[in-house]
């Protein structure tokens, strides 16, 4: 399944979701422009040089969120950053959101990190925080309706599916293939534990923001449903 688009109208620019996917696409330019293995070497995050008593060995959990492995791998995850993005941002605000982001993306490094902290293959990508941006969605927006590209062999068709069940299967997907990666202790590939982790990061941190921002808050945000 391949999400195209929600139905759903901010009433606020999303500044912030530009903003992160346009400093994205200006650290690629500056990858496939300049010294890719430098800059890999420098901010990807490799699980094997993390030092929890040195604070500038913990950056890269942060700078390897905004690197690129390629053309798919970019445009995969920011698509659904500006599909999902902009309702979050609405929601927590522009710079709780900006922070809830870069949180989900820790969380899902640090998970990542722990099934496999001797790696050392460099892990890069927007995804462990565009998954807590998932997350976040599922739980604000359970019932929003998502325009799907669903295939059918060489056929496909275009159909109107809740975000709950788009966000739960994509979850099971990463879960499942997280688990599998353990069990062929593969090398290198795509890092399915960041994805879980980012995604659980931020369907908890949108569920204890709801609790603190009160009911009538709460009650704003379905009438966007």
């Amino acid at each position: 399944m391949l999400p195209l688009r929600d139905h759903s109208y901010t009433l606020r620019p999303p500044v912030v979701t530009v903003a992160i996917i346009v400093v994205n696409i200006l650290v690629f330019l500056a990858m496939l422009f300049g010294d890719m293995d430098a800059i890999i070497s420098r901010y990807a995050l490799i699980p094997a040089k993390v030092s929890w008593n040195d604070p500038s060995a913990l950056l890269p959990f942060v700078t390897s969120q905004f690197l690129h492995g390629g053309f798919l791998h970019i445009i995969s995850n920011l698509w659904f950053l500006r599909i999902f993005g902009d309702n979050v941002e609405e929601r927590l605000g522009h710079f709780l959101f900006l922070i809830f982001y870069l949180v989900c993306g820790v969380a899902g490094g640090v998970l990542q990190y722990i099934f496999n902290p001797l790696s050392s293959v460099p892990m890069v990508g927007a995804s462990g925080a565009i998954a807590g941006v998932l997350g976040s969605y599922l739980f604000f927006f359970p019932r929003h309706r998502i325009e799907t590209l669903i295939p059918f062999g060489v056929f496909s068709e275009v159909v109107n599916l809740p975000a709950q069940l788009i966000l739960i299967y994509w979850f099971i997907t990463q879960f499942f293939s997280g688990v599998g990666s353990i069990m062929a202790y593969t090398v290198g590939g795509i890092a399915f534990w960041a994805h879980v982790g980012g995604f659980v990061a931020g369907y908890i941190l949108a569920r204890v923001y709801s609790s603190l921002e009160g009911p009538n808050e709460a009650e704003e945000g379905e009438l966007l449903d």
